[in-house]
């Protein structure tokens, strides 16, 4: 019973010493942080939820974000003053005749000294480490900005092989309704039956249009996953939406100067700047030699005692840090060129952009202005005559080809349409077109 209880007051005894430090060795687990299961992940998404999930979910950026902390700890290092050094010093220790050393035989010294940073060193080490995470976090933004232009992007795929798959099983059912018509014409002796091998042979040209079609839907929904985060939807989940056509009333010196305004890029660049102009100011303040100031106590034999003070500092006649000065101010003529070209491609995004969105409206009002119904029109005819023995299985079939890439390019033109909208936003740096 004794060695009972003392194991378990043992065991009590090692869960209290080892409770704390175990719960500091496991990993924090916050919201933002957690991935949620697949079981819970949404099978149903839209637009908007794509961009909010990839936001939150996407390793990368999560990755990337935390660039920030990294930063954040830097000014912390940044921010600390030097520690002070304390030293013991035992002399006069006899090594060659061991049998007379004496305690009261020695010379002990205690000292004490610490190191005063001179020409505002530690504030401008904590100026140029802000200066660091300014630049990382506006990073960041600018990394967001190219993730959500990038899922919207691949949410309009989707939308893309989703329509593309829905016309080709129309293509394929209509197409099977008439081989079954044209069968029965076949049987009454109305059609020759070579002619109904070749209506029946391009029909596998349908059929393949369906796979390739299935198979493009989910590859597209594949790369939309992977953009929103691998857990953070279900297995088969599935977008809503549709390609639509919405004209956009936006003006090129409008654009300009808001994403002149508005670019994290072009923001980053510019803290790039005052990050390297901050640098100079940390040179120049790390070329001024810092005091060493210290103060020991002194015990000799026959009990003499005494306190000193000492002052130490470096003489400059070497190294005054000429060469780091001379790089930092390379650096700032580097980043005040590295801030004029990213303004520069900033205005020929713009100018890309807004001439894209212009070029891609007007072929989609080609296609409604009359291409379709036309399209439509010419393979009706065409089918209305072939069944009247007016036309050949060759107009016939030309038709169809037609009809079908008349209607795949315009489907083409909506994504792109739309895909031409969200580059705006995204040459922008702001959700101007929505």
């Amino acid at each position: 019973m004794e060695a009972s209880g003392v194991w378990r007051i043992r065991v009590f005894v090692l869960t209290l010493c080892l409770g704390p430090a175990s719960i500091l060795l496991q990993p924090r687990a916050s919201a933002q942080s957690q991935i949620p299961p697949a079981a819970n992940a949404p099978s149903l998404i839209s637009m908007e939820d794509a961009v909010r999930i990839a936001l939150q979910y996407n390793q990368a950026l999560r990755a990337q974000r935390l660039n920030i902390d990294q930063s954040k700890a830097g000014e912390i290092t940044a921010s600390l003053k030097p520690n002070p050094v304390l030293g013991n010093l035992v002399d006069t220790i006899p090594i060659f005749s061991p049998q007379t050393i004496r305690l009261q035989t020695q010379i002990y010294e205690e000292t004490l000294s610490y190191t005063v940073e001179r020409g505002g060193k530690r504030e401008k080490r904590v100026a140029v480490a802000k200066d660091n995470t300014d630049v990382a976090a506006k990073t960041v933004t600018d990394n967001e900005r190219q993730l959500r232009f990038q899922v919207v992007q691949a949410f309009i795929n989707v939308l893309l092989a989703k329509s593309v798959l829905l016309l080709a099983q129309d293509n394929l059912a209509n197409y099977s309704q008439q081989l079954d018509l044209n069968k029965s014409r076949l049987t009454a002796g109305d059609l020759a039956e070579a002619d109904y091998i070749k209506l029946s042979l391009q029909k596998l040209q349908f059929e393949q249009d369906v796979s390739a079609a299935r198979l493009s839907l989910v590859q597209a929904k594949a790369n939309l996953r992977q953009q929103l985060g691998y857990q953070s939807v279900a297995e088969n989940y599935d977008v809503t939406g549709s390609l639509t056509h919405a004209k956009h009333d936006v003006q090129l010196e409008d654009l300009e100067k808001q994403a002149l305004a508005n670019r994290p890029d072009l923001q980053a660049a510019r803290s790039g700047v005052k990050m390297a102009a901050d640098t100079v100011a940390l040179a120049f303040g790390n070329k001024v030699r810092d005091w060493t100031w210290g103060t020991d106590y002194t015990n000799q034999n026959f009990g003499i005692n005494g306190v000193g003070v000492s002052l130490s500092f470096e003489l400059p006649f070497h190294d005054r840090n000429q060469g780091e000065i001379a790089r930092s101010q390379a650096a700032v003529k580097q980043a005040q060129e590295a801030e004029s070209s990213t303004q520069v491609g900033v205005l020929t995004d713009v100018v890309n952009a807004y001439n894209g969105l212009r070029t891609s409206e007007e072929v989609v009002d080609l296609f409604e202005g009359g291409y379709l119904d036309q399209a439509m029109q010419s393979r009706d005819l065409s089918n209305y005559a072939y069944q009247r023995g007016a036309a050949t299985i060759l107009d016939l079939l030309d038709a169809e080809r037609s009809y079908r890439a008349t209607q795949l390019a315009y489907r083409q033109a909506l994504a792109a349409q739309m895909t031409a909208a969200e580059q705006v936003n995204l040459v922008v740096g702001a959700q101007v077109i929505r």
